[in-house]
């Protein structure tokens, strides 16, 4: 089905591994369009209950090949062919052609094994956790191409690092290191490379097996609506969920297992 991604599903866990390691996992149309039929398999799966997202070989992603990229016709970036329809339950400012992570209904976590550069550091921004190798390195690349910030990453990179950052990485396009990277809270955490995996499973199994799918779930959704939202309109709409919540399968569980003095078993209903 896929020829430049794998998509595997273990334990209620899926990953999703870049699979150009040659080319350092170089965005393609080909690659870009699996990455998106992968996401949405996994938001409508209701085995997955999280999504990792790592690169093959020394890269996580090096941004758009420069290949394609000298030959795509400036009108790419609007064409109709990435114009998706709406899904009304789902935000549309996250449904666009680079930002639709948050939309995905499952916790993404970005295991960045190496080189994030451009479109490689955006999928890790829109991503809901960021685990670094020591080996890995991050570049925003814009401005060495006389490109400007793209597919909104003005918005999210200062909502990360904050504005300073967000102006350094921006206009210089230097190369920041895993540690460098985690000192400004660009990643969660730093790892020796061959303990990255591992961290992200551990990561992913707790939010599969530990809590409630429901409840990660809707504050996913809650977290990434906060942006657009006043205090009322947050407040309204935490007291909205908190009555679906109280009526869930998940809440009777949750309360159970407590009492229970035992392992959850949440359904995500």
């Amino acid at each position: 089905m896929y020829t430049q991604i794998t998509y595997a599903v273990d334990a209620a866990v899926a990953t999703i591994t870049l699979n150009r390691p040659d080319r350092m996992n170089a965005l393609t149309k080909v690659l870009e369009g699996e990455l998106y039929a992968a996401m949405q398999s996994a938001h409508q799966d209701d085995q997955v209950r999280a999504v990792i997202l790592t690169g093959a070989g020394r890269a996580f992603c090096a941004g758009m090949d420069m290949d394609e990229l000298e030959v795509l016709p400036p009108g790419d970036i609007g064409a109709r062919e990435w114009m998706r329809p709406y899904d009304m339950n789902r935000r549309s400012d996250y449904q666009a052609r680079y930002t639709y992570f948050p939309g995905v209904a499952k916790p993404i976590i970005s295991a960045i094994n190496g080189a994030a550069a451009g479109l490689g550091l955006i999928f890790a921004l829109y991503s809901d956790f960021r685990i670094a190798s020591t080996n890995a390195a991050f570049v925003t690349a814009f401005a060495k191409r006389g490109l400007i910030a793209e597919h909104g990453i003005s918005w999210i990179l200062p909502r990360v690092v904050g504005h300073a950052h967000a102006m350094d990485l921006m206009l210089s396009s230097r190369k920041v290191t895993a540690a460098e990277a985690l000192s400004m809270n660009l990643v969660h955490r730093v790892v020796e490379p061959d303990a990255l995996l591992d961290e992200a499973r551990k990561l992913a199994a707790m939010l599969s097996e530990d809590v409630s799918p429901r409840s990660v779930r809707v504050m996913k959704r809650q977290l990434w609506e906060a942006p657009y939202q006043t205090l009322g309109e947050a407040t309204a709409m935490a007291n909205h969920e908190m009555y679906h919540s109280i009526l869930s399968d998940d809440f009777k569980e949750g309360v159970a297992h407590f009492q229970e003095k035992r392992k959850a078993k949440f359904t995500g209903a």
